[in-house]
């Protein structure tokens, strides 16, 4: 798709959509995208990434109704980032801004936001941290990192997010065709539909329907098959482990959220109790049975 496409268009303006990078492979990322209760198409970008696109019905809906979508993404990050040992990147742009928030373990989460029309709107110290966590180039992909902080009229907010996601094909992410900022949510899903290889569905109901996972052509991807394991209800002794791990990371984060008065850590916390409490009494239950 052309990029000019995005340049100073009403969709550019109006548009609001958001995608969550993964630094891990999508057999781990699928274990835990369902703390999340959203619809969700998963996928890989990249041999070390996955890339997770977003229904959006949280910010749908305008007026009061809707949440920002980068309050959203901040949590959804942080909830998978506590819950695992690998970074994840929030992506997210709508009609007043653009940015991103990497959230990795128990850090403080950096980001960086541009206005619409690409205004810088961020520190520069945040780019140049977030470049450490990632473990990028210290030279090379810092000086680019630090481009995107200058003043550019010829640049707006997906513009510069392309811009960002140029320097991390350099870290291995390889975003899918469509997956680009700038679209909106329902256009990022029908992308995600096109994947060649064929996209796993993440439901928002629970972790059953996370499985099986099915390429197109209706066979397991990526060894999804060996998922089942984990899930609850299916009598492996790992299942019951994964809730101990979540309810033993949920009581720190939110006790943490609470003291910090940081509300996305606390809505990080309690899905990661509420979870792992609710596969730990299903697996109980269906034990006793």
């Amino acid at each position: 798709m052309p990029t000019d496409a995005f340049q100073g268009g009403h969709r550019a303006a109006s548009a609001t959509g958001a995608l969550l990078l993964c630094r891990a492979q999508p057999e781990s990322v699928a274990l835990l995208a369902p703390l999340l209760r959203e619809r969700m198409g998963l996928t890989r970008a990249g041999d070390r990434w996955t890339v997770l696109v977003p229904e959006g019905s949280p910010w749908r809906g305008g007026g009061t109704r809707g949440e920002p979508v980068d309050r959203v993404l901040t949590g959804w990050a942080s909830a998978l980032a506590v819950g695992s040992s690998w970074p994840v990147l929030a992506l997210w742009w709508d009609a007043d801004r653009a940015g991103y928030t990497l959230a990795s373990g128990f850090r403080r989460p950096v980001g960086y936001v541009w206005l619409a029309n690409g205004t810088p709107a961020g520190e520069g110290e945040a780019m140049r941290t977030f470049a450490a966590r990632l473990g990028l180039d210290p030279v090379l992909d810092v000086q680019a990192l630090d481009g995107l902080t200058a003043v550019d009229s010829d640049a707006d907010g997906p513009a510069r997010m392309r811009g960002l996601i140029a320097v991390l094909t350099r870290a291995g992410v390889a975003l899918p065709a469509g997956l680009v900022p700038g679209e909106g949510a329902d256009r990022l899903l029908e992308a995600a539909a096109q994947v060649p290889g064929g996209v796993r569905w993440i439901e928002g109901a629970g972790w059953r329907e996370a499985v099986p996972v099915e390429s197109a052509a209706g066979e397991p991807v990526g060894g999804a098959r060996g998922l089942g394991v984990w899930v609850p209800g299916s009598g492996d002794p790992r299942a019951r482990w994964l809730g101990l791990v979540q309810v033993g990371a949920g009581v720190p984060v939110t006790a943490w959220g609470i003291w910090r008065r940081r509300g996305g850590w606390v809505a990080a916390g309690v899905l990661l109790l509420a979870h792992g409490a609710l596969g730990m009494a299903y697996e109980g239950v269906r034990g006793r049975g």
